[in-house]
């Protein structure tokens, strides 16, 4: 894992000491999962006292919310932006092959982030989950405005809207458990190949939509 892919996605975090935590318990998370992690585990890599920790945050499990909210929140961002920015696009075939490129670009290029983000939802309390489903829900709710609205035109052929978002918001979420920037294809690369599948699943047979 780079340095940088998970400074990136923590760059506004305040005041420093915060961000180095969260930092910390992303890599020591991805490495070890979030219930083989200890709080000295954090604050080592932090290069801090397990006492300073809870200056900051009160548990393990707050750590592990914030990290979550922050993922999730840049990753709705990447989805709206690219859908925002296809507005005026000729259909919506190009919508979602752009929205699908971005969502899958952010989750291999931040793939140690995601991953954590993305498969530590269950160690969770119930308060802090159900704000994350807000968040899970509202990708969803893109996609499947992008998928409906291309129906509605006749660009798409789907019998089940909904599962079709829910898949295709699957697909481009698994990158994070599997890419390595060692890998034989880039995140634009697999964007690219994911945004075909995607086109697939809805019904579309056009390839070779402009990046």
């Amino acid at each position: 894992m780079t340095t940088g892919e998970i400074d990136e996605s923590f760059g506004g975090v305040t005041p420093d000491a915060a961000r180095r935590l969260l930092l910390g318990a992303v890599r020591a998370f991805a490495e070890r999962g979030f219930h083989a992690t200890t709080t000295r585990d954090i604050a080592g890599r932090a290069g801090m006292s397990p006492a300073a920790l809870y200056i900051h945050y009160k548990t393990k499990e707050e750590l592990l919310f914030h990290i979550s909210r922050v993922g999730h929140e840049r990753s709705v961002a990447v989805l709206e932006e690219s859908v925002a920015g296809t507005a005026g696009a000729a259909d919506s075939a190009e919508r979602l092959a752009r929205a699908v490129r971005a969502f899958v670009r952010w989750h291999a290029e931040h793939h140690t982030t995601a991953r954590v983000v993305q498969y530590e939802l269950a160690a969770l309390g119930e308060e802090h989950y159900a704000q994350i489903v807000v968040l899970r829900r509202r990708s969803e709710e893109i996609l499947r405005g992008v998928l409906e609205e291309g129906v509605a035109a006749g660009e798409f052929d789907i019998s089940d809207i909904r599962g079709t978002a829910l898949a295709v918001m699957s697909l481009c979420i698994d990158v994070a458990r599997w890419f390595s920037p060692e890998g034989r294809r880039t995140p634009e690369e697999i964007g690219e190949l994911y945004a075909d599948l995607a086109l697939r699943m809805a019904g579309h047979r056009t390839a070779g939509l402009p990046a």
